[in-house]
């Protein structure tokens, strides 16, 4: 008799607070200055990249004792963000109170620093991430390798794993709100009121631009770079000529994450929500181009890493942190458990 094969796509447990069901309050109030994150002690540093550039990593400032043998939870933060931004503090919140030692890799022109070599990031950049985990191993961290990624950062974060299979030291990973097709996803945020979220991270991108390159230091159309309007032309402007593409749909194509997740090989979770701006319930790929190793959990409601679950306006409880490290503990129990179960050779 066959094992029945286990469903790896299926309804999320989350369910949003009764005084915020709307997908864009979801999406927005986060960031508020009274939505509550908290604010770990973080210290910063430096990591010289094998390339001759410059990115920083924020560490949590109050590691653990025995910090190489306990679990070390990296986190990919997503378009424009950082280790401020407030899912990944209530992420390195979640980690420090489970003991966990957490970090927030930032890619390249992100955080406080600006990188030293002529260009950015993108979403299929897993260079770096790629290199740091390596690092990780080769200096001595011994306990497990956890991953997260958010949004953009959830894209490298999948497409890293399916690079990689099994040649990476990450044992288990999680990824929301995940732009899984960049061509399905430029296209969403032309329309109705997610343009405005394309507005205003386009402004952001430019500011960015401006500080690192001039019109005649760019190596990139300047002109069609500050006229773009949205993030397909900004990507066939500065993106893809900056990173070796041909153009965004070349960038696209190649770096889509849902290309990846047929190949990953360390247990994987994807939270994405139907509801999310910033896409169409289409990303989500058949179950037949996922491995037996990832599973997608579709919410109804949780707009773009937003997940509030309860609380009050001014206290309010979030979903994803919990979630996410409930996940990856559990996953960190059954490999001890295999571990144990294994007679010593």
């Amino acid at each position: 008799m066959e094992t029945p094969q286990l469903k790896r796509i299926g309804p999320s447990e989350f369910r949003p607070a009764w005084w915020l069901k709307n997908r864009h309050l979801q999406t927005i109030y986060p960031a508020l200055p009274w939505a509550g994150a908290p604010r770990p002690r973080l210290r910063s540093e430096p990591l010289e990249l094998p390339d001759g550039d410059l990115i920083v990593v924020d560490w949590l400032a109050d590691q653990p004792d025995n910090a190489q043998t306990r679990p070390l939870l990296v986190i990919l933060h997503g378009l424009e963000g950082s280790a401020d931004s407030s899912y990944a503090r209530q992420l390195l919140s979640a980690a420090e109170d489970r003991g966990w030692n957490a970090c927030v890799l930032h890619f390249r022109d992100c955080g406080d620093y600006r990188n030293r070599l002529p260009r950015r990031y993108h979403a299929g950049e897993t260079n770096d991430i790629r290199y740091f985990v390596e690092k990780l191993r080769t200096e001595g961290q011994s306990g497990p390798i956890l991953a997260a990624g958010y949004s953009l950062g959830g894209n490298v974060l999948l497409k890293y794993l399916g690079e990689n299979t099994n040649d990476t030291p990450v044992d288990a990973a999680a990824a929301v709100s995940v732009p899984l097709n960049l061509h399905l996803c430029s296209e969403a945020l032309k329309h109705g009121f997610s343009k405005v979220y394309q507005t205003h991270l386009l402004k952001r991108m430019k500011k960015a631009v401006m500080r690192k390159f001039d019109p005649h230091t760019a190596a990139f159309n300047w002109q069609k770079t500050m006229q773009a309007r949205t993030f397909a032309e900004f990507d066939d402007a500065v993106t893809a000529p900056l990173h070796g593409f041909s153009g965004k749909d070349e960038y696209y194509d190649r770096c889509s994450s849902s290309s990846f997740l047929g190949a990953i090989t360390r247990p994987t979770l994807i939270i994405n929500s139907i509801d999310d701006p910033f896409m169409t319930p289409d990303v989500i790929p058949p179950e037949d181009r996922l491995s037996e190793c990832v599973t997608i959990e579709i919410s109804e409601h949780g707009g773009h890493v937003g997940y509030i679950s309860g609380g009050t306006p001014w206290k309010p409880r979030y979903y994803l942190p919990d979630r996410i490290a409930s996940f990856l503990q559990a996953q960190i129990r059954c490999d001890l458990e295999v571990a144990h179960a294994i007679p010593a050779m």
